[in-house]
């Protein structure tokens, strides 16, 4: 059996200018950073002792005599991309909701390239393996999806991503210092509404208005804004100036699509400024899910107590590893 844990991300600038649609023909700047929360993959070649092939547990359970009967678009995505036909049990459970802004989907594609890579004894890089979820969600399941997320799951830490002209990208660590990097984590604070949204739905709707230069406008001004934001940090500066960039980006997001464009939303982040927060943002594409203010400290509970209508809070800190297999009892 291997168990793979693959961090979720934070977006933190460059949100919407990750897809290739964009990208292709625009620099882009993007920065994301991969947190202590996690997807777990477990996986094992099922032995041919029992009326299905093989068995896919998620928040169903899918019981195959052929994987081409697999319903779940990625792990039917995955084994197809590698051209795997074995019979296999494979389990997924996170540390946090699906369709909620924090890459979930991208972090267990990468946890199951990953975790049927180190089936097949296969050596890969970090650089390979956010290539691979990438050719998987994009050119196989052909999903509507920029790069940031597999990138963050399988590089984790905190990488700026320099992004086209033409479809490539490089990934640049971001060498911030550990006190820093705390510092900045300590004063980020996440929040979850409870509202789930199919991301494609919200995606699809962005990469339209790509396409057809309705958004050219705003992504430009982003793309200037992240590039400016992303030297701020790399030169650890203070924290207020950070939020006042959030502030311009989430204006401009808004911008995107009509389903950023969310009453809801706006209301808490003002509220949490009311309270004294620098800025925030909503997470992912759009329509719900989580969102982060960022904030001093002392103000965190402050800031809770006046937003009752927010579900769960969670506390987070940058996962440094990326994607990485906690179990392996293949080569025992």
């Amino acid at each position: 059996m291997i168990i793979t844990r693959t961090p979720f991300r934070l977006s933190l600038f460059g949100g919407g200018l990750d897809y290739p649609e964009w990208f292709s023909e625009n620099p882009s700047w993007i920065l994301t950073a991969a947190i202590n929360r996690y997807s777990y993959i477990s996986i094992r070649r099922l032995p041919p002792f029992f009326d299905h092939k093989s068995r896919i547990v998620y928040s169903k359970v899918e019981l195959v005599k052929n994987n081409k009967e697999i319903i779940h678009p990625g792990v039917k995505g995955c084994l197809n991309y590698l051209g795997i036909d074995d019979g296999l049990e494979i389990h997924y459970d996170g540390d946090l909701p699906s369709n909620s802004g924090i890459g979930s989907s991208s972090s267990f594609t990468v946890g199951l390239v990953r975790a049927l890579l180190e089936l097949r004894g296969e050596d890969f890089s970090k650089n390979s393996l956010a290539r691979s979820a990438i050719s998987v969600e994009q050119d196989v399941i052909k999903e509507c999806v920029g790069i940031q997320d597999q990138i963050s799951a399988a590089f984790g830490g905190c990488h700026k991503i320099i992004a086209g002209p033409q479809r490539d990208w490089e990934v640049v660590n971001m060498y911030l210092s550990e006190t820093y990097r705390k510092n900045l984590f300590s004063r980020i604070l996440l929040g979850y509404s409870g509202i789930s949204r199919n991301s494609q739905t919200h995606a699809t709707e962005k990469v339209k208005n790509i396409l057809n230069g309705t958004s050219k406008h705003y992504l430009t001004d982003l793309s200037d804004i992240s590039k400016e934001a992303i030297e701020h940090i790399a030169s650890e500066g203070d924290f207020k100036s950070i939020g006042t960039f959030l502030q311009e980006t989430w204006k401009l997001k808004q911008n995107l699509s009509q389903t950023l464009q969310n009453p809801f939303f706006s209301d808490l982040i003002k509220k949490g400024m009311n309270c004294g927060a620098y800025g925030g943002k909503l997470m992912g594409a759009g329509g719900g899910g989580f969102f982060y203010l960022l904030a001093e400290p002392e103000l965190h509970e402050k800031i809770k107590q006046s937003l009752p209508e927010v579900r769960v809070w969670a506390s987070i800190q940058n996962d440094l590893f990326g994607s990485k297999t906690i179990f392996n009892t293949e080569y025992l």
